[in-house]
């Protein structure tokens, strides 16, 4: 796998991990709808979470966040949808992101972004 494969998946563990030590219960992880994913699908309270995971070894270019733009969110809620229907979801929605900034040899900096978009 490459390195930046390895960092994205190290990311999405950490994102999950936090998520969990938060009280969410991840429902799934990494779901696919054709060519889109959708990283993490978490419940929070009575409320579906469709979190987005962005992680960076350091901010010196951009701020991860920056990576989710017009066309990426377009694209997380046309998963989400086809998520929503195809597990005949009935509950309130919101899309977090959470980005993640550091390596696998140190404690990450965490930053979740309630309802971004």
């Amino acid at each position: 796998m490459a390195s930046h494969n390895e960092l994205g998946k190290w990311g999405e563990d950490v994102a999950a991990t936090y998520l969990e030590r938060q009280g969410y219960t991840i429902m799934e992880r990494d779901w696919k709808s054709g060519h889109r994913d959708l990283d993490i699908i978490a419940l929070d309270g009575d409320t579906v979470v469709f979190v987005e995971v962005k992680t960076r070894s350091n901010c010196m270019f951009t701020d991860p966040e920056i990576a989710v733009d017009y066309q990426k969110i377009r694209h997380l809620q046309q998963a989400a949808n086809h998520y929503i229907k195809y597990r005949h979801i009935n509950h309130d929605i919101r899309f977090d992101i959470i980005t993640v900034v550091g390596t696998m040899n140190d404690s990450p900096a965490i930053d979740h972004i309630k309802d971004a978009f």
